[in-house]
């Protein structure tokens, strides 16, 4: 591998990044909106939904066979591999009812599992050919794709249903996934570094002799927290509040999309203007006061053009975030040991919020929706403390690309 001049042009990286991202973006489309709707109206219970979303532990997990991807064959093998197991698990799906038990669970499980695997292999090739500095359009373009895909396959097929039932959306869904294993073999390959015969822990040396090491663990855990803990209950409240499963996907894909796909716009601008650091500090109290928002509009009385609002902030707002933190994890890593390192730390920032996820249903039949979007916006506020210690990392990493080894 090489620096910058080693890179496609920008253009045809941004491309590449679109197309990967639309990938990425199709499972959770899935398994965010799709699954929660058909649970919802087969009457799983509001815990039930909660415990599920627990399912999505494998984004965490994915760190233990990250290795297997950094060393083992192609990243476009692994893409289309995975999206071959999640064609057959939606297969599945289609003929089960949502309460046969632990049958459903396995099949979501595996689809996670395969989602994850996917995601290792997606993410390690956007950093290969992603140069540094070109972070935020790379990451705005990344949002945007990610958005509309989980738009397409997401909140936009909540009409299927109405058309041709949860069986026949859950089998068109089915079919997707096995066009786009084809489409990624159009992608070129990530040029690879020679790390087959290092050491794992070569992958964390650089990190290690970092002083901001453990400040820099802890903003990555604590600053998309807030986020973890309200999405699991977007649907169920909205669904709640008397909309129907139509205006849901309105307002969250079309009316959400765009307002996501231009906050993405908007922070990746951010962070070319500002830098990493202080687009991170802006976008994150932003994205805070959003879930504000969402507590206001749960409270009794409030008219449903409050809850419009909310849904177009958050939207509007989680883009602007998102651009900038996936800015600050691809910055951090090197590319030699992308794979491994982005997959450690997009396992660390999601652990802590999976738990918030899974009693996010349980908290809330304890003290509604109201109290537990007012009880998500103190989630982040703690990351804050960390923001000097992520302004040195980033201010030193812009030339820790292919860094040698110990010993090298």
């Amino acid at each position: 591998m090489g620096r910058r001049g080693d890179r496609v042009p920008l253009r045809r990286m941004l491309v590449l990044v679109a197309g990967l991202y639309v990938i990425e973006g199709f499972p959770m489309g899935v398994f965010r909106v799709i699954l929660p709707a058909w649970w919802v109206e087969s009457g799983v219970s509001t815990a039930q939904i909660g415990f599920a979303s627990g399912l999505s532990v494998a984004w965490s997990l994915k760190v233990f066979w990250s290795p297997l991807v950094q060393w083992r064959g192609d990243d476009r093998a692994w893409i289309s591999a995975s999206l071959l197991v999640m064609s057959g698990a939606l297969f599945a799906l289609s003929g089960l009812d949502p309460g046969q038990g632990s049958w459903v669970w396995w099949l979501v499980g595996g689809f996670c599992l395969a989602s994850a695997t996917q995601d290792i292999a997606i993410d390690a090739t956007t950093i290969g050919f992603v140069p540094r500095g070109d972070e935020g359009p790379a990451n705005a373009m990344r949002v945007a794709a990610y958005r509309l895909s989980f738009a397409v396959f997401g909140t936009a097929a909540l009409f299927l249903p109405g058309v041709i039932g949860w069986s026949g959306t859950l089998s068109a869904l089915a079919v997707v996934p096995l066009a786009m294993a084809g489409a990624v073999w159009l992608s070129p390959a990530r040029p690879r570094a020679d790390t087959h015969d290092a050491p794992l822990w070569h992958a964390f040396h650089h990190w290690t002799k970092r002083r901001e090491l453990w400040a820099v663990a802890a903003f990555v855990v604590l600053f998309r927290l807030s986020d973890f803990g309200l999405g699991p209950m977007l649907i169920p409240f909205q669904l709640d509040r008397g909309l129907s499963r139509e205006t849901v996907g309105v307002l969250s894909g079309v009316v959400g999309g765009i307002g996501l796909v231009a906050g993405a716009t908007l922070g990746g601008t951010l962070v070319h203007r500002l830098g990493i650091p202080r687009a991170l500090a802006w976008t994150g109290i932003l994205a805070v006061a959003s879930n504000a928002l969402y507590a206001v509009a749960a409270l009794d009385g409030m008219t449903i053009e409050v809850l419009y609002a909310a849904s177009v902030g958050e939207s509007l707002t989680g883009g602007m975030v998102t651009a900038a933190f996936m800015s600050f994890l691809m910055r951090i890593c090197q590319r030699e040991w992308a794979a491994v390192q982005y997959a450690t730390l997009t396992a660390l920032y999601p652990f802590v919020g999976h738990l918030f996820g899974t009693l996010s249903g349980v908290l809330t039949e304890a003290v509604g929706f109201a109290g537990y979007f007012a009880l998500t916006t103190l989630f982040t506020l703690p990351a804050f403390a960390f923001l000097p210690a992520v302004g040195r990392w980033v201010a030193d990493s812009i030339d820790d690309d292919l860094e040698p080894g110990p010993g090298a």
